[in-house]
């Protein structure tokens, strides 16, 4: 089996137990500790480019979520950018291709997006350089932005046409459109 006889449907469309029962076993239960779950806290995903991946059994073995949040400059204004992830792939099924189908499909949806007209956002995540630099992201945009938790800054890796108007400097969190970082004074 591999991710060529994969099907990929919203992520919407699975069960959010499942969801969660595979998020625990890909990442452990003690997950919702870790900084990518403070920058998005309070969020819901973006259904448009977030998706779960079927086996040719029909059993999930993957999801791929995307997040509206924000990176607030360091004099207060929002700028908004889509956080990628987790991308988690059951731990018995991965290195067969899932993941990078994940990314592919949220990649192909984005660019969609864009080409009906909606707004391109750079796109963030926390994960290895290596595996995520084949899709564009790295960490030259990143050094000085920071995260509310514990992260690597070389794990701290941007994509996009529009980060060359990001700001320098800045803190990621929750997106709120009124300005500041959701949930924070």
């Amino acid at each position: 089996m591999s991710a060529d006889t994969a099907t990929l449907i919203p992520l919407s469309a699975v069960e959010p137990a499942m969801i969660e029962e595979l998020l625990d076993r890909a990442f452990g239960p003690d997950r919702h500790a870790r900084t990518a779950y403070r920058i998005r806290a309070g969020m819901e995903w973006l259904d448009a480019l977030s998706f779960a991946a079927l086996d040719d059994q029909e059993m999930l073995v993957g999801t791929i979520q995307c997040w509206p949040i924000a990176l607030i400059s360091d004099d207060g204004q929002p700028v908004p950018i889509i956080m990628v992830g987790p991308v988690a792939v059951l731990p018995e099924r991965q290195g067969e291709g899932f993941g990078m189908g994940l990314m592919a499909a949220m990649l192909d949806a984005e660019a969609r997006l864009a080409a009906d007209g909606s707004p391109s956002f750079p796109q963030v995540l926390i994960g290895d350089p290596e595996y995520y630099g084949r899709w564009g992201f790295n960490a030259n945009a990143t050094g000085g932005w920071r995260c509310p938790g514990p992260y690597e800054q070389s794990r701290l890796l941007a994509r996009g046409a529009a980060l060359s108007v990001m700001p320098a400097n800045g803190v990621l969190g929750p997106w709120n459109p009124e300005g500041g970082i959701a949930g924070r004074d």
